[in-house]
């Protein structure tokens, strides 16, 4: 896969450095061909990080900041230790999950295709902007650790579900993700668009090696069974940006559209 030349990594924001600087600037082509803004992302991600701040947001004091950053680095450990890291898309089958899964490997769920995660695996991460419906909330109680990621169009969810999930779920290890072009203290932006490609990003900024890493179930053709309630070809589309993003990366689609 591409790795980067001297001097291409761009500013630090958070603990990761984006792989690849191209990951970040899909954010803002994405914003132009959807013609969403930026400031609702800011917005978004910046009301994130308020309602998380402190000792004890949401009385949680292991969603702290100081306590996601031991999140994401306890993570970074378990996928750096596993002999593999399945990164299971919206499009996969139980059948395909467990057919990936080597021993000592380790599965990173997209939003709601944690469901196709046989409780019998080891799911170490989910990677949500929450439109992962009933899959996600039976996710959560398995306790994996949470990549939740705000945007300017689910602000309404993770303000209903943080403190849900706070009262509700217990543990439930959390780490904040944005898709601002500033960094912002208390969230990562590994770059990224989708929540399966993101999961990507995000693995390979941790240290993974790419040739570590089996894709399952990320299809462009078609909108897989596991995600949420969307437009069909406002999903396509979407798809289609998650493919350039991984093609950027150099990783190429497994087990997604022949299923």
């Amino acid at each position: 896969m591409h790795r980067p030349l001297e001097g291409e990594r761009p500013p630090r924001g958070g603990v990761l450095d984006p792989v690849v600087r191209s990951v970040l600037d899909v954010q803002d082509e994405v914003r132009a061909a959807f013609g969403w803004s930026l400031d609702a992302d800011r917005a978004s991600a910046e009301a994130a990080c308020t309602m998380l701040d402190g000792n004890a947001p949401c009385g949680r004091p292991s969603w702290s900041p100081s306590a996601r950053t031991h999140h994401l680095e306890a993570l970074r450990r378990v996928v750096l230790e596993a002999s593999a890291v399945v990164v299971v898309g919206a499009a996969a089958s139980e059948r395909d999950v467990r057919s990936a899964c080597t021993p000592e490997a380790v599965v990173v769920a997209a939003d709601g295709a944690a469901g196709a995660v046989g409780l019998d695996l080891p799911l170490v991460a989910v990677v949500s902007d929450l439109d992962g419906a009933e899959h996600l909330e039976r996710a959560v109680r398995r306790a994996p650790t949470l990549v939740l990621h705000a945007h300017g169009d689910n602000i309404e969810r993770w303000r209903e579900r943080l403190p849900a999930w706070s009262a509700d779920v217990h543990p439930l290890p959390l780490v904040l993700t944005h898709q601002t072009p500033s960094p912002l203290a208390g969230a990562e932006n590994p770059g990224g668009f989708t929540d399966g490609d993101r999961a990507v990003c995000l693995l390979l900024a941790l240290g993974v090696p790419a040739e570590r890493l089996t894709l399952v179930g990320f299809a462009t053709g078609h909108v897989g069974p596991w995600s949420g309630s969307t437009d069909p070809d406002k999903k396509r589309a979407k798809l289609r940006w998650m493919a350039d993003v991984l093609q950027r990366l150099g990783m190429p689609l497994l087990n997604g559209d022949e299923h």
